[in-house]
This record gives structure tokens, C-alpha cells and sequence, in this order.
């Protein structure tokens, strides 16, 4: 058995692992360079990988039986395209997790929220007697450890519109469906197609957990084949210690799954209000002189943007924004900028763009890097005041991934309050 990886990261690495542990011969295939993927490679395994690396043709499947795509591969792309007309059969390490997977799977999916609901459902599932993991689109990939899983494990899995395209129909215990507003339009075409990609998540279920606070939500959960329950009315409404009504969102979807997994609400409360939060996802970095610092890298879109923006109540808020991307409607974004904001700091390549839209906002300023911005908020920041990044757009014009824009911050701004 011969198996095509196309593309060589953290999800080609997890499958390239599995695969020649089960003994299957790998090619791994992807537009980068040797030289470019060096720490990726090293971390493949020592034997049973061929490497068709800098670019590829419809050769690379030459006797192959099976490809397996990452998720940054559109599901639409030549090479997937050739390999089907061939009649090789196409999957994803996702697919290939959930056909595995022996537990009692919870997948979380919506445009905002799920990293920390999935983190969230983690700690509340934990309260219980039966052992958890926690995976998917969020730390570390799962597929590496589908042998320890057990019959008596809840594996709670992060679920994005990429990794939902590559399982056709994805069967799992619970399905959470958080929200719907336009993301990943460049790759999905429209938003029918990225809300037909989420519900997913919903349509096979046994448990179909949904926001009826969203209208697209309300309208995909007729898609549901098993019992629907609407996490906005879920009662008691637990004391969540982080800022901001989508939090509260993400914590009553939490409370849901609890109550489907049979715990009672004492400990699903205990386990919210312990929760600290996950990294990127309005972070506080911490607080000096009277000033809140807050980390929200992971706020890749407008809309999450937006959820950031009205998450401090009466605290005057300095906002850095900006990035890589485009196409977005900004009409509410803007209004929420202006309602919110007593400052903004541009940065990135929208940085023109969002000037424009924000005409006439009393101080809006330009930054050429995230080390001027940070400069320039801690000079314009008063006490009770709050620094919050929220760049609304993705990172890749001036940075790795959001991950990466978010570390930067949070050592720029410890480095110079902290020391």
C-alpha cells in the first residue's frame, strides 16, 4: 500500500508517522523546498518516506492507492482533481482519525469561538470520570495519538471549514455549531458553501448543539438527523470568568455537552469558572500602571474583530489592527471601531483600507511594524485604559501564522513593562 501525502506540515508529518507505523510506503509531495521545510522534515520518520519536494506533476501519483490531503490544500486543487479521474480514492488525516478513532467524539465548528469552546468542553468533560483529549484544529494533531485511544475516552476535536471539506460525512456523538459569518470566502467560493461545510458537523450527529442566537445556525439545524439542542437556553447560565457575551456563548455550549455527557451542573460550573482561557483568544498579556493588555491575534476576521471590540463595557480601548487579506464587508466593523475605540494603530497590508473606512474617527494612526505599534499605544494608554490587538484580518503579510503575530506581542510588551 503506497500513500500520497500532499503537503509536508504538522498534518503531513502526524500521517506520515501513522502510515509507516502501520506499515504503508510514503510519498510526501508539497510546492516547498527542501530548504524551506527543513524543520518539518526532520521530524518525519527515519525510513519508509519518499520526498517529491519544490513543486510536482500528475507523475507524483504514479502507483499510488490513496491520497491523503493537508488541510492548507484546497479540496478542489489539480492535483486532488487528477487523482480522483484516476479513481484514487482522496482523505485527509482527519477522515482518517474519525474512521479510527475508537472514543466518543465531540466535534466544535463555527467562524468564531471554537478553539475556545473545544478547550473549554476539554475542562468540563475532565470533570467527569472518563478520560479526555482534546485536538483537531487546536494544538497538537490527534492522529498521533489514535492508538491510545479507548471505547471509554471523550476526544473533543476543534473542526475547521477546511478539515469539515475533506470528511463528506463525519459521524459523531456531538456535533456544536457556534456561529456563521463570512470567512475563508478566497477558498470556499461562498458563504452557502462555508455554511453547507459546517453543518457538517451537525447533520450526522446524535446530538446537534446550536446557537439559536445565530440566524444561520437556526437555519442549518433543520440539517440535524439526531436531537437538537439549543445551547443559548441552557439553564443554570454558568458564571464564565472572561470577558466579553460570546464568551458566555462559548461557555453555555460547554454547559451543554456537560449535561449530554451526564454531569451535573455543580461540577460543570466548577469547571468554567476555573478556566483561564486559551492563548491568542482575547489573552490578557497582563497589567501595568492602571493598563490592560490583551492578546487576540487569533481574531483573523472582521467579525471576530467585532466580538473583541465589545468585550470591555466602559473601558476606553486603544485597538492595533491590520493585516493580510481582503474582500471583507467592513460597514459593521467600522461602526463597532468608532463606538468602542478612543484610538486605532494601522499596521499591515489593509492598513490603506482601513484608514479609509475609518475617515473621520478623532485618532487613527499608522505603524510601520508591531514594535511601533506597541510603542505607540503604551504612550497613548491611560490607567483604566485597555491595549487590545484584534487585527480583524490574517498575518501572513508580516507574519508566520497568527500564532506567531501573537507571541510577538505578548514578548514585545513583557520585554517592556515586565523587566
Amino acid at each position: 500500500m503506497t500513500a500520497l501525502v500532499v503537503g509536508a506540515a504538522r498534518s503531513g508529518v502526524a500521517l506520515a508517522r501513522h502510515l509507516t507505523t502501520h506499515g504503508e510506503t510514503v510519498r510526501v509531495t508539497d510546492r516547498k523546498s527542501h530548504e524551506e521545510l527543513s524543520a518539518t522534515l526532520a521530524q518525519m520518520p527515519a525510513q519508509g518516506v519518499e520526498y517529491r519536494l519544490g513543486g510536482h506533476d500528475a507523475s507524483v501519483l504514479d502507483g499510488v492507492d490513496v491520497v491523503y490531503a493537508s488541510p492548507g490544500v484546497p479540496w478542489d486543487s489539480e492535483l486532488l482533481e487528477q487523482a480522483r479521474a484516476r479513481g484514487v480514492r482522496v482523505s485527509s488525516e482527519i477522515e482518517l482519525f474519525l474512521r479510527l478513532c475508537t472514543g466518543t467524539v465531540v466535534g466544535i465548528t463555527g467562524t468564531n469561538g471554537k478553539t475556545t469552546t473545544t478547550a473549554l468542553t476539554g475542562e468540563v468533560l475532565a470533570a467527569g470520570p472518563r478520560p479526555v483529549i482534546v485536538g483537531g484544529n487546536i494544538g497538537d494533531t490527534v492522529l498521533d495519538r489514535v492508538d491510545e485511544i479507548t471505547p471509554d475516552h471523550w476526544v473533543v476535536l476543534e473542526l475547521s471549514s477546511f478539515q469539515l471539506e475533506s470528511v463528506e460525512n463525519p459521524r459523531l456523538h456531538v456535533g456544536v455549531l457556534l456561529n456563521i459569518t463570512p470567512d475563508h470566502l478566497d477558498r470556499h467560493g461562498t458563504l452557502e458553501r462555508y455554511a453547507a461545510l459546517k453543518a457538517r458537523a451537525i447533520e450526522r450527529a446524535d446530538y446537534a448543539v446550536v446557537n439559536g442566537l445565530d440566524p444561520t445556525v437556526r437555519d442549518l439545524a433543520s440539517r440535524a438527523s439526531g436531537e437538537v439542542v439549543w445551547f443559548d437556553r441552557h439553564e443554570p447560565k454558568p458564571p464564565m470568568p472572561l470577558p466579553g457575551r460570546h464568551n458566555m456563548e462559548n461557555a453555555l455550549a460547554a454547559a451543554a455537552v456537560g449535561r449530554i455527557a451526564g454531569l451535573d451542573d455543580a461540577a460543570i460550573g466548577t469547571a468554567i469558572r476555573g478556566f483561564k482561557g486559551v492563548a491568542h483568544r482575547l489573552e490578557l498579556v497582563g497589567e501595568w500602571s492602571g493598563v490592560r493588555w490583551y492578546n487576540d491575534s487569533k481574531a483573523t476576521n472582521p467579525d471576530a474583530g467585532r466580538v473583541a471590540l465589545s468585550a470591555f463595557p466602559g473601558a476606553p480601548v486603544v485597538l492595533i489592527a491590520g493585516g493580510y487579506g481582503g474582500g471583507f464587508d467592513l460597514r459593521e466593523w467600522s461602526a463597532d471601531v468608532r463606538a468602542h475605540t478612543e484610538a486605532v494603530i494601522l499596521i499591515g497590508a489593509s492598513a490603506d483600507e482601513l484608514e479609509r473606512q475609518l475617515h473621520g474617527h478623532p485618532k487613527v494612526l499608522r505603524a510601520s511594524s508591531l514594535d511601533e505599534a506597541v510603542s505607540m499605544a503604551a504612550n497613548l494608554a491611560r490607567r483604566g485604559d485597555v491595549v487590545l490587538l484584534s487585527p480583524a484580518y490574517k498575518s501572513f503579510d508580516m507574519f508566520k501564522d497568527f500564532e506567531d503575530r501573537g507571541n510577538r506581542f505578548k514578548e514585545l510588551v513583557r520585554r517592556r513593562f515586565a523587566a
